[in-house]
């Protein structure tokens, strides 16, 4: 029978283990505070923005979105940023994508320091993933982050296994490969200029769909084994305008050992893993 891989359990606990910490560095006079800037009104960013804050309060984090308007000049947004990035009191920044077409130039990787780059996207964090060192110091992404944690919590071998990665963005594909390169898997990174894609996925372990483009994976990129795990970081809409995955759900689940569900799979670790990097944040202030 295939194993679905929900976060539900995880989340359970982790969630616990994360009040304890936030208690104890309430404790300690340090109250972990995130901020998220948002622009403009993105109906999907305004319910990531707000899931982000739901979820730091429930675990005793402070959380406050800078909502700023669509039209916002570069000076104010980036003064803004510089703001947050010098407010002693605050651990972590966010910038919430995508942002508005005049701003969507700037490498909002380098706008926040790396300190507070709870995303996991400044060259310096990026790094520390590539070269496999100093993790303490740094952040992981969020998503990839995630990924690994749900694998691990449901004991799934990493070790030694091929894993296929479609998709090679630089918030999920590309630091994933490191990632699982760190853990000592075998990785493919694929994308849609991939020849032989269906050859790649049906021969490796751990296939992570992430191009994307919904529900465009289906049964035909699975070996005929059954033991595979299928990890979908698809958001996407289908024609009915509900959500959806990268991945046929229906008709890969029954093809496979193990796969996420969309909703109630990656998306949930990943925001589990931003408290987990604001948190990390935080406790550099009991060093100080």
């Amino acid at each position: 029978m295939t194993q679905i891989l929900s976060s539900a359990p995880i989340k359970k606990k982790i969630t616990k283990e994360l009040k304890g910490e936030c208690k104890f560095l309430k404790e300690k006079g340090i109250t972990p505070y995130l901020k998220v800037v948002l622009v403009g009104n993105n109906p999907a960013s305004l319910v990531y923005t707000s899931s982000k804050k739901k979820y730091c309060e429930r675990i005793g984090a402070k959380c406050d979105i800078i909502a700023l308007e669509e039209n916002i000049s570069l000076k104010e947004f980036l003064d803004t940023v510089a703001d947050i990035n010098n407010d002693p009191e605050v651990h972590g920044c966010i910038i919430q994508l995508p942002l508005p077409k005049h701003l969507s130039h700037l490498d909002v990787g380098k706008l926040v320091v790396q300190e507070k780059d709870v995303d996991g996207f400044h060259p310096d964090n990026l790094y520390s993933v590539l070269a496999n060192q100093d993790i303490q110091n740094h952040f992981v992404s969020c998503t990839p982050k995630g990924i690994i944690t749900l694998l691990q919590e449901n004991q799934i071998e990493i070790k030694g296994k091929r894993v296929a990665i479609i998709g090679r963005s630089m918030i999920v594909g590309k630091p994933l490969a490191c990632l699982f390169t760190n853990h000592d898997a075998t990785v493919t990174l694929c994308h849609s200029k991939t020849n032989n894609l269906r050859q790649i996925t049906k021969e490796s372990d751990i296939v992570v769909c992430a191009i994307g483009i919904a529900q465009m994976v289906d049964e035909t990129y699975f070996s005929d084994k059954k033991n595979q795990v299928v990890i979908d970081v698809g958001m996407n809409e289908d024609a009915q305008g509900e959500l959806c995955g990268d991945v046929q759900f229906e008709k890969v689940q029954n093809h496979v050992a193990a796969i996420t569900p969309v909703p109630g799979g990656v998306g949930p670790m990943t925001i589990i893993s931003l408290a987990q990097n604001l948190l990390q944040a935080s406790k550099k202030r009991l060093s100080l």
